[in-house]
This record gives C-alpha cells, structure tokens and sequence, in this order.
C-alpha cells in the first residue's frame, strides 16, 4: 500500500512540474529549477536555489534553499533556513529546521515531522491516517452491498446458464470430470492463442473490428461463462458427494451453490482463475467438436439402385 502511495504521489508531482525531471540514485546537486526525483540517493539543494518539485523515495533530503512541492516516501528529509509551500511525508520524517518557512500546509501519512521552534508553518499541520481509518469505515458498508450484490448477480447468471445451456453445460462437466488435463490445457492454450489472434486482428484495417469485438466482447463473456461452467460443477459435485447423485435436470441447485462455494474459495489465491480456465477449456473442446467436419454416414445401394443410409447411420 505504501508503495503504491509513493508511486501514486511520485506521478502526481511529475505531472504538475514543467521542467524535466532528474532521476537518480547517486547524490543529486540542484543548482536550478525543476523537479528532481530520487530513489534510494540523496538531494542536495544549497541555499539560493529554487526547485519546482522534490521527491524522496528511500533516500535522503538535505533542502536549504527553496522549493514548491517536498515529497518524502519512506525516506527523510531536513529543512534548514528552507522556503517550501507544501511538504507531504509518508512513512518517513522531516525535520524543519529553524529560519524554515513553509507557507502552506505540512501533511503526514506513517509519518514523522518535528518543527524547531523557530520554523514557521503557515498552513496546517495534518495527518490522514485519521482521514483514511475514517474513508475506510465509511467504505466497508459499501463493500459489503457491492459484494453481496456482485453475488446475487452471479447466482442470477449462473441459474440462466443452466435454465437456456443445461445441456451443454452438463456436456462441459463431462468433460471437465473425465479430461481434466485435456480441459486445462485447452483453457491455458486458448487464453494466450485467442487474444494474441485478437491482437493480430486489431493490426489490420479489415479484422480491426473483428480483433476489438473478441478482445473487449467475446473474450470476456467466454471467461464469464467458463467460469460459471466450473461454479456448476463444482456444485454438482458437492451434491454427488453429500446425497450420491447430482441433480437431475436443470442445475438449479447445483449452480446456486456452485458459485458460492467458489466465490468463498476464490478468496485463496489461483482458485478463481484455476476455475475460469477449466470451464473456458471445456467450452472451447466443446466448441471445436460441434465445429469439426463429421465424417460421411456409409450409404448402401437398396433396390432398384437406390442409394439408402446404412442400417444404423440414422
């Protein structure tokens, strides 16, 4: 999370400097405006010089003259005699030393910040690990309806694919149950062969279209079902296990506790995508046998030279 934070705060501040920008990991000695980042080195900025921006990742600060912005990131960071309008610590310190002026505000996240009693602050001197407990609190309702409401949609959908594809989804858990390998390889096969076709049709004028459709459309939809192929499953299996046969008919059932016991499981890594591939891999071996060409049913002369389907082939 912090890591995020710092590459989070790191791009903000680029994206607001004007100048270029100077990354380093060996000392840095500013001697003009700008904005200078550093990673795991330190910045020296002598008095006389004025800095657009500043950031410090894992290294240190040593700030004398003046500057805009002062980010610190699990480094540190010492002001003195510093002109600076606004100065961000997360997870590490600054020091501001005396005759440092900041004229804005001062913010901490994980952090430290100690003010000499001759520095001035004309801003404020916040913290947001408050602010964030307090976001955090306010979220975990949210979280819980847009969870429960992902599920229920999914129960929905699931309990569709089995009202209006009960028998081809019963055909995937054949195969699934019986080819497992087979399954998974095709899964893991078409999830690099087809986005890959994808991206190659994309490449041209006339496939462009089609490339898009499978990339953001069929491709999608396919890993949707897969995945509620194996919810089905796996609920079917479980029914096997506890009363000794699955469901007959249409999984209703079977799909509703499918895809909670997934979704719970998918809370371990690997589970959930595990699941998409063998369900994406039954639906593709599934689709190619419907597609590949049947061979001729033999034929038979009957009387009078009339060609008949052999006895059986109907």
């Amino acid at each position: 999370m912090k890591r995020l934070i710092a590459i989070a705060a790191s791009a903000a501040v680029l994206a607001l400097a004007i100048a270029p920008a100077a990354f380093a990991a060996d000392p840095v000695h500013s001697n003009g405006r700008g904005a200078v980042v550093s990673v795991n080195g330190t910045v020296d900025v002598p008095a006389g010089q004025t800095i657009d921006a500043i950031v410090v990742v894992d290294g240190t600060a040593t700030i004398e003259g003046a500057a805009d912005t002062i980010v610190v990131v699990h480094g540190s960071a010492t002001l003195t005699g510093a002109t600076v309008r606004q100065l961000v610590v997360v997870d590490g310190s600054a020091a501001l030393g005396a005759g440092t002026i900041v004229t804005g505000n001062v913010a901490t996240l994980s952090g430290t910040v100690t003010r000499n009693p001759a520095a001035i602050v004309q801003g404020r001197m916040t913290t947001l690990d408050a602010s964030l407990a307090g976001l955090a609190v306010l979220m975990i309702p949210l979280i819980i309806v847009l969870t429960v409401g992902f599920a229920f949609a999914m129960i929905v959908a699931a309990l569709l694919v089995a009202a209006f594809g009960s028998r081809q989804v019963r055909a995937a858990e054949v195969r699934i149950s019986r080819q497992p390998g087979h399954v998974l390889v095709a899964g893991i096969v078409g999830s690099v062969v087809l986005p890959v076709l994808a991206g190659l049709l994309v490449m041209t004028v006339v496939g462009a279209p089609i490339g898009l459709a499978m990339l953001f459309g069929v491709l999608p939809v396919l890993a949707l079902v897969g995945w509620l192929v194996a919810a089905i499953w796996v609920g079917d299996w479980l029914m096997e296990k506890s009363q000794g046969a699955r469901e007959a008919g249409r999984p209703y059932r079977a799909a509703a506790l499918g895809v909670i016991v997934l979704a719970i499981a998918g809370i371990l890594p690997l589970v959930s995508g595990l699941a998409t591939l063998f369900g994406f891999g039954a639906l593709l071996m599934a689709a190619w046998d419907t597609l590949r060409p049947q061979p001729a049913a033999p034929v038979t002369t009957g009387p009078e030279g009339w060609a008949m389907p052999a006895q059986g082939a109907i």
